[in-house]
């Protein structure tokens, strides 16, 4: 069996140590989602998009609330910075960002900064949410690793690159949910229920993501509310 055409790894215990660390963190915290075992953290947001012909354009969240008056801010959630929630608003954008999956140019972009900040890119372990329900019938086969607040994984390997991998069978499209290379330098996780990913890594690492055009990315900390926090995003 394989997702995406990876082979899946029945040896879960190889994400032993994601699991025991995430579980420390203080639930609702980005801690919770990435392991408080890195040096520093990023959260990426995941565009918006506009669609203009047959092309899809991607609209970063910083327009959107420039749109709407709002102020852009490292915690700042999409429904409140849009005033919404909404489901689109011409002529900015058409659709929102993607939520539990990482677009698949977006990640082709973070591979490309990742990739410099491992010594292994050809071993990587990528998890999906057993939860989806497409391919899964049974839930012992294969083994998932289990991870606090039914967010369990099917682990398939391959390599970093492997990241933009459609994870579902078509029609449907799924990415990996959390990914780790073998040597553990840095750590991607997508949430099944947010709009944005969180990266730990590096302060090297987490440097080149921030700096990198064509991800709209801000530091995060261990402590950070997934939810937002107190400010609203609104003037």
């Amino acid at each position: 069996m394989d997702l995406g055409g990876l082979p899946i790894e029945t040896d879960v215990s190889l994400g032993v140590w994601f699991s025991s660390a995430r579980r420390r963190g203080e639930s609702g915290t980005v801690a919770a989602l990435v392991p408080a075992v890195f040096e520093d953290y990023a959260r990426v947001f995941h565009p918006a998009v506009r669609y203009d012909g047959d092309d899809d354009l991607e609209v970063p969240w910083t327009e959107a609330a420039g749109h709407n008056g709002t102020v852009a801010h490292p915690l700042m959630q999409w429904d409140a910075i849009t005033r919404g929630p909404v489901d689109s608003q011409p002529p900015v954008w058409d659709d929102g960002p993607s939520e539990g999956h990482l677009p698949v140019a977006l990640a082709d972009r973070l591979v490309h900064v990742l990739v410099r900040h491992t010594t292994t890119p050809a071993t990587c372990f990528f998890g999906r949410w057993d939860g989806f329900g497409y391919d899964l019938p049974s839930p012992d086969v294969p083994p998932r690793l289990l991870l606090r607040g039914g967010r369990d994984v099917v682990l398939v390997r391959g390599a970093a690159h492997d990241a933009v991998r459609n994870l579902a069978p078509e029609p449907h499209e799924q990415s990996a949910n959390l990914w780790w290379p073998a040597d553990r330098a840095w750590c991607v996780v997508t949430d099944v229920d947010l709009r944005s990913s969180y990266v730990g890594g590096s302060a090297a690492c987490v440097a080149d993501l921030l700096a990198t055009p064509g991800i709209e990315a801000a530091p995060a900390r261990p402590h950070d509310p997934i939810a937002g926090g107190p400010v609203s995003g609104r003037r």
